[in-house]
């Protein structure tokens, strides 16, 4: 099935400090094309942009958070050289500004999250599943190999061995499963995913915004790094944030046995 390149692949909108960022094709278990990466793309660039959001969480309509790609997209690009690379090129571009993002990402997930479904949920930095949520890696059994990251984040969250019997097998794995490996955080009724997703976000925006995006920067690029790099690099930022007005105002309200109020 396809849609008219006009029609929205995504609705993004806002509760309170939170940005929301729906995949919204039900029909075609919200598979990834071009545009939708695109949508995503600029989605998260206006919430960036906007000083109240705090936060932004990533869900999908439907019985299904995301099954991968748009298969007939992928047979359309893939013996055009151009638009292969800007295929796999803006995918890459979006899961890594997700990951560089001042915000934390948070993604809801529920029903199958497959493939290019997995690689846009291990761009997020949390993800909460809910309990009947399935995830798996389904390119060998189409002769495919991740385009998104998946060789890459995969491991990086789960070890060697588990990515690649993922990948190699293609077999689901439960929520359950999936959160002893580490691949999601919690596991929560499938009737209550969407309310302990956003409370999970409201919660994030009581912090210190600067606070939530230092560790977020430095955890990330600590991964890429040497240690004592990791080390230099935040011993170095901590020094510098000490002289905040959020650190003033957080050991402020701790003197007082008070809730701490950040800008």
């Amino acid at each position: 099935m396809s849609m008219a390149a006009s029609e929205r692949r995504i609705i993004a909108t806002k509760d309170g400090r939170i940005g929301i960022i729906e995949l919204a094709r039900p029909a075609v278990l919200n598979c990834l094309s071009i545009q939708t990466y695109a949508e995503i793309l600029a989605a998260l660039r206006g919430f960036e942009a906007d000083p109240d959001i705090r936060a932004v969480l990533v869900k999908a309509q439907g019985k299904h958070f995301c099954t991968g790609a748009e298969l007939g997209e992928v047979k359309d690009v893939r013996k055009d050289t151009d638009k292969l690379g800007q295929f796999l090129a803006l995918g890459h571009e979006v899961l890594c500004a997700m990951e560089r993002s001042r915000l934390p990402i948070v993604a809801a997930i529920q029903g199958l999250c497959l493939a290019g479904g997995l690689e846009l949920a291990m761009a997020c930095d949390i993800a909460i599943a809910a309990r009947t949520a399935q995830f798996g890696d389904q390119h060998a059994q189409y002769g495919l190999v991740p385009g998104w990251g998946g060789t890459q984040r995969l491991p990086r969250l789960v070890g060697v061995r588990r990515a690649l019997d993922l990948m190699f097998s293609a077999r689901w794995i439960t929520a359950e499963e999936a959160e002893r490996w580490g691949l999601v955080n919690r596991v929560v009724a499938d009737d209550s995913l969407q309310e302990e997703a956003l409370a999970y976000c409201r919660a994030l925006t009581n912090r210190s915004g600067p606070g939530l995006a230092l560790m977020k920067r430095l955890t990330r690029e600590g991964l890429n790094g040497k240690l004592a790099d990791g080390l230099a690099a935040e011993r170095e930022a901590v020094a510098r944030a000490l002289q905040t007005p959020d650190v003033e105002e957080g050991l402020s309200a701790f003197e007082v046995r008070r809730k701490p109020v950040f800008g």
